[in-house]
C-alpha cells in the first residue's frame, strides 16, 4: 500500500432528474458498498433542507441505514448542522449510532443551516441567532459523548462514554480558529468554497492547542474529482458538470431556463463565479488526477482528502471513484486513515 494520505468520500445523495429520493439513498447504499471493496476511508453525508436534488436531509437516519449494508467502512456526518439542533438530541442519536456499530461513527459538525432563511425560520423553526451558540453547543455535545455532562443530573443514553470523534467544519477563518481552539480535527470545504483554503487550513496548524482528544492538529481538505479513461472524456463530463451546477444555482430559485439561455449564463460573469466555486476540481485520466491531488495535498497541508465525485451521471461519478482508487493505489484490505476515535 502506499503511503498517500487516506481518501475519503462526501455522498450528497443526488436526486437525478426523474428517480426518487428513495432510489437516491440505494444508490447511496450502493456507493458506500463499493467504496468499501475499493479501500476508502470513510464516507458522509451532509444535512440539507428544501434541496430537491438532494436527499440527505438527516444523515443520522441515512447512516443507520447504510451502516446495515455495510461492515468496515467509517460513516459520518459531513454535517449535521449543530444550531438547527439540541445538542442533548444529537449525542442520542449519535451515540445511537456508535453503539449499534462501535468504531465506525463520524460527527462532522457545522454551523450553518444547511437551507435557506425562509425554510430556517417557517418550517425549520430555528433562531436564526442560534449560530452564534455554536461553540458553546460543541463542548456542550463533547460533554454528552465523553461521559462529562455539563448539566448536572443529565446523560445521553445511548451516547454517555461513546466518544463519537468530532469534527469542525469550515469555509472561513471562522471554523479554522474555533476548531484550533477547541483541539478538534479540521475539515474545509474546499470542494465548493475555494477562497479561503490556504490561509485557513494554515492558521489552524499554526494555531492549533493540544486537547484531551487530539494531541496535533489533523486537517481534511474537500476536492472534487472527475476522473476518465481518456482526457477528452474527462473534459466533456466537466462541462456537463458545470452546466448542470449553474442550472441548478438558477432554477433553486424557482426560475425556468432554456438551454439557450444556460449557454449564455455560463459564459456571464455570474456563470463564471458559480463555476469557480469547483476551482479545485481534479480533471483527466488516472495519472492526471493522481498528479493534482498530490499537488493539492501541499497546497492544503492536508493530512486526508476527502472527495467529491463529481459527473453528470451516477454512472460517471463510480466510474471515477474507481479509477481514483487505482491511481491512489488505495488498499481493501488495510485501510489507513485518521484515528477512529479519540480518548
Amino acid at each position: 500500500m502506499s503511503d498517500r494520505q487516506p481518501l475519503s468520500l462526501i455522498d450528497f445523495c443526488t436526486i437525478y432528474d426523474g428517480e426518487s429520493a428513495g432510489r437516491s439513498m440505494q444508490r447511496s447504499v450502493e456507493l458506500a458498498q463499493q467504496a468499501e471493496s475499493l479501500g476508502y476511508s470513510r464516507i458522509w453525508y451532509s444535512e440539507h433542507h428544501n434541496m430537491g436534488s438532494i436527499a440527505s436531509s438527516v444523515p443520522a437516519v441515512l447512516i443507520a441505514h447504510i451502516a446495515a449494508h455495510t461492515s468496515t467502512i467509517r460513516l459520518g456526518a459531513g454535517g449535521v448542522m449543530l444550531p438547527n439542533h439540541s445538542p442533548y438530541v444529537v449525542a442520542e442519536q449519535f451515540g445511537t449510532l456508535a453503539e449499534l456499530h462501535p468504531g465506525r461513527i463520524d460527527l462532522g459538525l457545522g454551523r450553518a443551516p444547511g437551507t435557506d432563511m425562509n425554510t430556517l425560520g417557517r418550517a425549520l423553526r430555528r433562531d436564526p441567532q442560534a449560530a452564534e451558540h455554536f461553540p458553546e453547543d460543541i463542548l456542550e455535545l463533547h460533554g454528552y459523548l465523553s461521559g462529562n455532562s455539563r448539566i448536572p443530573g443529565v446523560r445521553a443514553v445511548p451516547g454517555d462514554g461513546t466518544n463519537v470523534p468530532l469534527y469542525i467544519l469550515g469555509s472561513s477563518m471562522y471554523g479554522a480558529s474555533l476548531a484550533a481552539q477547541l483541539g478538534l480535527p479540521y475539515v474545509f470545504a474546499s470542494h465548493f468554497a475555494p477562497t479561503h483554503l490556504e490561509q485557513a487550513t494554515k492558521h489552524y496548524r499554526e494555531n492549533f492547542e493540544p486537547s484531551d482528544v487530539l494531541d496535533e492538529p489533523y486537517c481534511i481538505a474537500a476536492v472534487n474529482v472527475i476522473a476518465d479513461d481518456t482526457e477528452e472524456g474527462a473534459a466533456e463530463q466537466q462541462r456537463k458538470v458545470v452546466r448542470n451546477r449553474v442550472r441548478s444555482m438558477i432554477t433553486r430559485t424557482g426560475a425556468s431556463i432554456t438551454d439557450a439561455q444556460l449557454d449564455g449564463l455560463v459564459s456571464s460573469p455570474q456563470g463564471r463565479q458559480i463555476a469557480d466555486m469547483l476551482r479545485f476540481t481534479a480533471v483527466g485520466t488516472t495519472t492526471q488526477v493522481r498528479d493534482y491531488l498530490e499537488d493539492f495535498v501541499k497546497l492544503a497541508g492536508a493530512d486526508e482528502l476527502m472527495i467529491s465525485p463529481q459527473g453528470p451521471s451516477n454512472d460517471h461519478a463510480l466510474a471515477s471513484i474507481r479509477l481514483l482508487a487505482e491511481a491512489w493505489e488505495l488498499d481493501p484490505a488495510k485501510t489507513a486513515g485518521a484515528p477512529g476515535t479519540w480518548s
